[in-house]
């Protein structure tokens, strides 16, 4: 049998395109990942930490 005359329907690949993140924008993540570190932290040794030894 042959496929020349069939029709395949097939879905299109999207095409996804690469976002770029501007300077800025790279800057104030970064910030927000040292500052949102920095209370973790904190919240850790108030509140989950065992009291240290005299």
């Amino acid at each position: 049998m042959r496929d020349d005359n069939i029709i395949k329907f097939e879905r299109r690949k999207s095409k996804q395109e690469r976002r770029t993140v501007g300077p800025r924008r790279r800057k104030a993540l970064i910030w927000l990942a040292v500052i949102a570190v920095l209370v973790l932290v904190w919240a850790y040794y108030q509140f989950i930490a065992p009291p240290s030894l005299p």
